[in-house]
Order: structure tokens, then sequence, then C-alpha cells
């Protein structure tokens, strides 16, 4: 485990590692941040993949956002981490984007659907390489033997499942692999909204049900903040394993920045939206002070 930052935020010292591990120590009683450790960056409304429960409601004809132009990035500290949509990477600035994050010592992640993995291996295997990604989060469709023997091939690669869209069925195929997963909670926005059913709830009762065996058949399980909700996760671990592994609220280090719609949020599921500004600190104190009084 080979340490890519260290650096100092608040109240706080943060160390980030190669396979993704992230320490926070403080003398503290609390986790006081200047600014954001982390942020979800949309990129660009474009992909063909058309998914019907897409959130983001991307489509073949969507738009990419400024990337260059957008101000904020150049406000942003060393070693923060942000993880951005790949789609089909049509971004005519992706590349160009990457070497800036990379020149500024920010830790880029992207994740792409498998299709787009599968389509566009060799180009990520370049980013890789290049070290113009540390991260990559793959969205799962069909967990093929070929799938499974490419995504092997990354050592940070992490493969993502919605709750309520992957089947315990297609999370089976991917048991004892050596594999690390993420799952996410289902979104009841965009496209996911109408493509909600009782099928969706279907998978997501399977889930719930099924949990504590899918934690046991991955090398890593993480989850996001909706996940951890829909599947109540705190009833299967005690108070010391929560405490220690729980990364906090929504907007308490982290934050959600729509370039293309050119608004940020707490989430990406959050209704309070507000104008992008130029520079990350006010954007981040404006989630702060939306954040307070939230219970954890």
């Amino acid at each position: 485990m080979k340490l890519l930052g260290e650096y100092i935020n608040g109240n706080y010292t943060v160390k980030i590692f190669n396979d993704g591990t992230k320490i926070r120590e403080t003398e503290g009683d609390d986790f006081i941040p200047s600014f954001p450790e982390s942020m979800d960056i949309s990129i660009t409304d474009r992909c063909d993949n058309n998914c019907a429960f897409c959130y983001a409601g991307a489509t073949k004809d969507g738009k990419h956002g400024d990337i260059m132009g957008a101000k904020f990035i150049d406000t942003l500290k060393p070693f923060t981490e942000v993880a951005l949509n790949g789609n089909d990477i049509s971004q005519p600035d992706l590349f160009g984007f990457l070497q800036k994050l990379k020149d500024k010592n920010i830790i880029a992640s992207m994740t792409f659907n498998q299709v787009h993995f599968m389509r566009y291996k060799n180009t990520i295997k370049a980013l890789v390489k290049d070290d113009l990604i540390k991260g990559l989060g793959i969205s799962l469709i069909d967990p093929s033997n070929e799938f499974i023997a490419e995504v092997k091939k990354f050592p940070n690669a992490v493969i993502h499942i919605i709750n309520g869209i992957t089947t315990i069925e297609q999370v089976e195929k991917l048991y004892d692999n050596d594999l690390k997963v993420l799952i996410l909670g289902y979104k009841e926005i965009g496209r996911g909204k109408d493509y909600y059913c009782e099928l969706v709830e279907y998978n997501k009762d399977i889930f719930y049900d099924e949990i504590e065996t899918i934690i046991q058949k991955f090398k890593v399980v993480s989850f996001d903040n909706l996940a951890l909700a829909q599947l109540e996760l705190k009833r299967v671990m005690s108070k010391e394993q929560w405490q220690e592994f729980y990364m906090g609220n929504d907007g308490s280090f982290t934050l959600y920045v729509d370039i293309p719609k050119g608004y940020f949020a707490r989430s990406s599921v959050s209704t309070n939206k507000y104008s992008i500004l130029d520079n990350i600190d006010e954007m981040f104190k404006i989630i702060q002070n939306e954040n307070l009084g939230m219970a954890i």
C-alpha cells in the first residue's frame, strides 16, 4: 500500500493510499473540513447507451460541459479526489482535462458503463498507464467470464451495481473472484423515476435479505449513502464498525457538480441546486451551511 498524498483539512489530517484507502486523524471530537475532500463531477450529458433508468437523463445528443473553462477547478486543493462520468468517451476535452487534473495533483477516477468499458478498454488502459486516472468504476450489465477477466487486469477497478437494477443472480456470477464492488442506491430521478416498477422493488428486497452474504463474497464492498439508507446497513454492523467505516453524510466532506447543467449540490439527488461559482471553497461553504443540523 503506497501513500499517494497527505494533507491538512481544517482540524484533521488525511492520508490517501493507492489502493483507495483513506485515513482521517484528528485530536478533536469531530472532523471539521475547510474544503471538500472529494466530489462527483458530471462532465457530459452525452452517452449513446440510453439506459432506461439513467438518473442523469443522458442521451446521444446530450450536451458536453465546458470542463476546460470551469474556473473552480483551478481552486481545487492538491489530492482532492474527483469522480468523473466517462460515458462514451465523446467529451472532446477529456484528455486535456485529465492532464490538467494530474498536473494539479488531483486524484481522478472515472466511471464507464460495462458496454463502453469493453468497447474502449484499450483507451482506458492508456489512461491508467499514463496515470491520468487512479480509479476505475464499471457499471455492471452482464457479468460474463470475458468481462470478469478484463476487470481483473485493472487492480483498482470497482464494479458498480445498482440496488434494484442488478439481480442477485448477476451478483452471484461475480462471487469469489477477488473483486471490488460498489453498491449504489436506486435514484428515483430522471429516467429512474419513470422506470421504477415492481421488479425494481423485488430486486431491492432480495439485496436487503442477502446483503450479509454479498459482503462476504468480495474483496471489498462499499456503498454510497443512498444504498446505505435503502439497505439499512446499520442493522448488520456493530456500532464500532459503523463508526470506523462510515465516511459521513452527503455534503459533510463532499459535493456534486454538474458542469453541463451549470449547478452544484449536496449530492446528485439533491433538490437544492446552486449555480456554479469560480471558487470551490465558496461552493463548499454553501453546502456546509445547508448541511448544518442534519443528523448523522
